[in-house]
């Protein structure tokens, strides 16, 4: 803390403020790590993160710290787009408890969309917490072919077919797209979720209310971001 203010002070008079925090959260990144990487690989990769301030994503920085950098840099705002506001609305852990078929009482559909493995998404939906399909699988389906790049598309649930994310909103589909290639997974903000039927468990974990795994919550600079996997939002409309 001392170090800080003293850095902080210093910084001031040099002008370089903001540059010399940032080196200060690098120096420190190693020290203050509490948390496991974030790892994207084929399918059984882990791909997990921690609920906690931007800065401190991927257990780079504790939260006080980063709550602290975060005011010196004026991204005070950050934080509350990124959990402490309205979004997401936090579930309870009695939501991904044992059911007949893994977390949820079935198993997914037969016929998902966008030609998603049947298998894989079963995996992944209900006998699965913290695993993904690998980087990429999205755009090995038939999505980017398929997909209104003009009109709102609606993602349900490959188990429940209850829709989760209606997208792109308040953006273009250009944008949902560059997105979701940078980060290698369909990812949604906090206006494209239906939160009549989705959940954000106090570790970032995203799911629906009825016990399906869907992904995780990694915010970043714009806020809350569910990076989401495709075959756990393939499914068709209930009675479609």
């Amino acid at each position: 803390q001392s170090t800080l203010n003293s850095l902080e002070r210093l910084a001031k008079m040099l002008g370089m403020r903001k540059l010399a925090v940032l080196t200060l959260c690098v120096t420190h990144t190693a020290a203050f790590s509490t948390a496991p990487p974030v790892h994207a690989g084929r399918v059984g990769a882990l791909r997990s993160a921690r609920a906690v301030k931007p800065l401190a994503m991927a257990g780079l920085l504790p939260t006080g710290f980063s709550e602290r950098v975060a005011d010196v840099l004026g991204l005070s705002k950050l934080s509350s787009k990124a959990g402490s506001g309205m979004y997401p609305i936090v579930g309870d852990e009695a939501i991904m408890k044992k059911k007949a078929h893994g977390t949820s009482e079935m198993p997914v559909q037969k016929d998902l969309r966008w030609n998603c493995d049947y298998e894989t998404a079963d995996r992944i939906c209900n006998f699965n917490r913290h695993y993904a399909e690998y980087a990429g699988y999205w755009e090995t389906t038939t999505f980017l072919k398929e997909v209104d790049r003009e009109k709102e598309t609606t993602y349900y649930d490959s188990v429940t077919g209850k829709p989760l994310f209606i997208a792109p909103r308040g953006r273009s589909f250009a944008d949902f797209e560059a997105e979701s290639k940078v980060h290698g997974w369909p990812s949604f903000r906090d206006e494209e979720v239906v939160w009549e039927n989705m959940r954000c468990l106090t570790n970032g974990e995203s799911v629906s209310v009825d016990g399906t795994h869907l992904g995780h919550n990694l915010p970043d600079r714009k806020g809350n971001r569910y990076c989401i996997n495709l075959v756990s939002v393939a499914g068709k409309p209930t009675g479609a």
